[in-house]
């Protein structure tokens, strides 16, 4: 069972048209005509109610739309099941990289993988409005408690899920719009554009304030954000950093890693069970998750996505703990060959389908071309299906303490100060000790080297909305440096220009608003 307020999704989305309105309920100080309109006055009168509202914060980051199954979507300009946040944080992490290809010729999707697309791709444009759409979400909360004490909590976790938005349009965007609670929006409100810089340095203040703020690590509901959440985002900005504002940081990687490490958390003793539909089970590891129940968080995004679509060719739907397959993304045999033994034998973490699938990917719109991907299912621990097959009970792990271990190595070896080589080592045969079950997969010092680190997090965080990030801070994802097939739209990979290291500002948005510019995007 997961936590009851997420249980309660269905019920509060109706809430959601409650940020739409009281904006303009706000600057007015009027209350609408219309006694069919929710205000905040009629809604919000306990502490269930701002529960509730909180959780369309938290709903923001898996759900397409204000009705079941993506009715009545967020964004009007895409299908809502397609607008779904980690549907498209998906996409764009996993599709420019040598970690998925997609089969489907949806529209522009294929321009993600050949690393061509431009600021009217839909795909794009869906993203950068999602990220936006969920800092208004968060916005509207904050701004609706701000003078209630006995909601600082709830607000703080709303500042919390802000900010990983505001990481994620300086992750993908490298720049935006930027609006807090303190801003008066109206018809003729145009936000001003935030650049790198501005962008890294909000967030970083917001986080080492939240620090003090949130929960102590697993004190909080399941599915809530915590200090260790927290520290996390921290160490990924940091990791970061030199991409982002072109400054050394990993000694306040190592830091914040190390805050991570001291929490109690632990790895789970079986890599599988991360991804399996009571995964909810594994708070050992998982630190931040996105939450999907079968009955009560229902959307062809998010998790459905990722499982139906990853499904396909010979592969028993059964199996996956699912009603059928979509037959779309698969890997390249360039993470496949980072696996020692693909079949899985030795390394439990190679979870790929190779029966009637092809090594090479000759089309890249046949699904069989390219090794099937069965990471994520929706089968629990024990063999049962989960509680739906069309729409799964497999928790998204945006945060888990693997993650921290490898950050905080990575850091060490750029010359992070405040840990040891020895310990990084350790950290990492850690990892692999509980993907090959024995020693057997240990290395030595020397083999530690900044490239082990990054096929190391292929190998270990596949799927899970990294890669592309890893890779431009290896400086590997455009350029020639680094090839995988399809790269630049050719069957061996090609160069590609390094603007694609970050998405363009929809020109939507750019005609939309006059403070915005293309030129800090490359564009």
């Amino acid at each position: 069972m997961k936590s009851l307020y997420i249980k309660r999704l269905r019920d509060i989305l109706l809430l959601g048209l409650l940020f739409t309105q009281a904006a303009c309920v706000n600057d007015l100080n009027t209350l609408p005509i219309d006694e069919d309109i929710q205000t905040e006055e009629k809604v919000l009168t306990d502490d269930q109610s701002y529960k509730e509202l909180l959780a369309k914060c938290y709903a923001g980051f898996i759900l397409g739309g204000q009705t079941a199954v993506d009715g009545e979507p967020d964004i009007s300009s895409i299908n809502g099941s397609f607008s779904s946040y980690l549907r498209l944080l998906w996409n764009h992490q996993e599709l420019p990289t040598d970690e998925a290809i997609c089969a489907w010729n949806d529209g522009n999707l294929r321009d993600l993988h050949d690393m061509d697309w431009n600021s009217s791709n839909e795909f794009v444009t869906a993203m950068y409005y999602r990220i936006t759409l969920e800092i208004a979400y968060c916005n509207n909360f904050i701004k609706l408690t701000t003078d209630q004490s006995e909601y600082a909590e709830y607000r703080n976790e709303a500042r919390m899920l802000r900010a990983i938005s505001y990481w994620h349009m300086l992750d993908m965007f490298g720049t935006g719009p930027f609006v807090t609670e303190e801003d008066r929006l109206g018809t003729f409100f145009f936000p001003e554009q935030a650049n790198s810089e501005q962008l890294y340095n909000y967030i970083e203040s917001e986080l080492l304030d939240l620090e003090t703020l949130l929960p102590d690590p697993r004190t909080n509901e399941y599915g809530r954000v915590d200090k260790a959440a927290a520290w996390m985002l921290l160490s990924k900005l940091y990791l970061n950093a030199e991409v982002y504002i072109n400054s050394d940081k990993y000694t306040e990687c190592v830091t914040y890693t190390k805050k991570i490490i001291g929490a109690g958390y632990s790895l789970e003793p079986t890599y599988a069970n991360l991804f399996l539909a009571d995964n909810n089970l594994r708070t050992n590891e998982i630190i931040f998750p996105i939450i999907s129940d079968g009955e009560n968080v229902q959307t062809w995004g998010g998790m459905t996505f990722i499982i139906h679509s990853s499904v396909g060719g010979d592969m028993p739907a059964s199996e996956s703990g699912i009603d059928g397959g979509w037959g779309g993304n698969r890997t390249t045999k360039a993470l496949v060959e980072k696996f020692d033994d693909p079949s899985g034998d030795t390394d439990a973490r190679a979870l790929f389908y190779s029966e009637g699938q092809n090594y090479e990917i000759e089309d890249i719109f046949q699904f069989r071309d390219g090794y099937a991907v069965r990471k994520y299912r929706n089968i629990t621990s024990t063999g049962v299906a989960g509680q739906n097959q069309s729409f799964p009970d497999t928790d998204f792990p945006m945060f888990r303490y693997a993650d921290a271990l490898l950050m905080y190595a990575e850091a060490v070896l750029r010359g992070g100060s405040g840990g040891d080589a020895s310990t990084a080592l350790a950290y990492i045969n850690d990892i692999r000790e509980r993907a090959y079950g024995d020693n057997s997969g240990d290395i030595s010092s020397n083999e530690l080297t900044l490239d082990f680190i990054l096929d190391e997090r292929a190998r270990e965080l596949f799927w899970e909305c990294h890669r592309r990030t890893d890779l431009i801070r290896f400086g590997k994802l455009t350029g020639s440096s680094y090839l995988w097939p399809w790269k630049g739209a050719e069957q061996d990979g090609a160069s590609t220009d390094d603007r694609f290291n970050v998405f363009p500002i929809p020109a939507s948005d750019i005609n939309a608003n006059p403070n915005l510019s293309q030129v800090k995007t490359g564009y």
